[in-house]
């Protein structure tokens, strides 16, 4: 694993040790505790090209959930394609913020999730509100699949459904939450991303248009035949756009929205309250 290590170092992977062993832990097909658990297991030589193969995609920069077709999120596995954004750390900042909520006896009964992806959100909130159904809404059939699967997979299909269309299209029913993670990314800064996110993740999911709000533009425009009169709306944005999605948030008949701020102190979700 050192020589991979040294490999996956060289080529700029951030945490090379880590991703070596998370590599290593999924060609033997158990978790990262095997390497602890058999310290002197052998790799076969099927076992050692299909990890030297791993490694050169890798070291290619490619992500590490793109070669296991997995990644953890609120303590949930997801499986991940190159059809959808690989769900993040970040984001879980919206579901904390909705647990706040609940603290306060905020207790959604629909849950919309507009542009789900891997349904990471819609999901997450689900399994954390299980008398709550939802439906998430993608304008990508494939990452639809990705997110049909992992409901399956998680045991909620029977709170979630999902259809196809742009935001809130075709959507008829009001909700008691609609949440979102949108493109928020200013098209001019797609140079300043690191290669697993602009080489690999899907420009629709990454890039909001010059100032990277457009989506929020569109998201608002549909926002009150989507959320009840009192209802949440959850919204994830990017590096310091949560003083301009907030103003967006409040012209749009918002009331004093919140903002939350993820792990690394960053204003990461911006969430109010639609006027009664």
């Amino acid at each position: 694993m050192l020589a991979a290590t040294e490999i996956l170092d060289r080529a700029g992977v951030e945490n090379a040790k880590r991703d070596a062993g998370l590599i290593l832990a999924h060609v033997f097909k158990d978790d990262i505790g095997i390497l602890y658990r058999e310290p002197d297991r052998c790799l076969s030589a099927t076992e050692k090209a299909e990890f030297d193969a791993l490694v050169a995609r890798r070291a290619s920069r490619e992500p590490l959930s793109h070669l296991t077709g997995h990644r953890e999120f609120w303590s949930l596995d997801f499986l991940v394609t190159s059809d959808v954004l690989d769900p993040r750390p970040d984001s879980e900042t919206l579901i904390e913020a909705v647990l706040k909520m609940r603290a306060q006896g905020f207790q959604p009964q629909r849950i919309l999730d507009l542009g789900t992806g891997s349904g990471c959100l819609l999901l997450a909130l689900l399994s954390e509100f299980p008398d709550a159904s939802g439906i998430g809404t993608d304008a990508s059939e494939p990452a639809l699949a990705v997110a049909r699967r992992n409901a399956e997979r998680l045991q909620l299909a029977n709170q979630a459904g999902f259809r196809l269309g742009n935001w809130g299209e075709g959507v008829t029913e009001r909700f008691d939450l609609v949440i979102s993670n949108p493109p928020y990314i200013p098209s001019a800064d797609k140079s300043m991303l690191q290669p697993e996110v602009s080489e690999f993740e899907p420009h629709s999911a990454l890039f909001g248009g010059e100032d990277g709000l457009d989506c929020y533009r569109e998201i608002l425009a549909q926002i009150h035949i989507l959320l009840q009169p009192g209802g949440l709306l959850v919204l994830e944005v990017g590096i310091e756009q949560a003083p301009l999605v907030g103003e967006l948030v409040v012209n749009a008949g918002f009331v004093a929205p919140e903002y939350h701020k993820d792990i690394a102190g960053i204003e990461r979700c911006v969430m109010a309250r639609l006027g009664k």
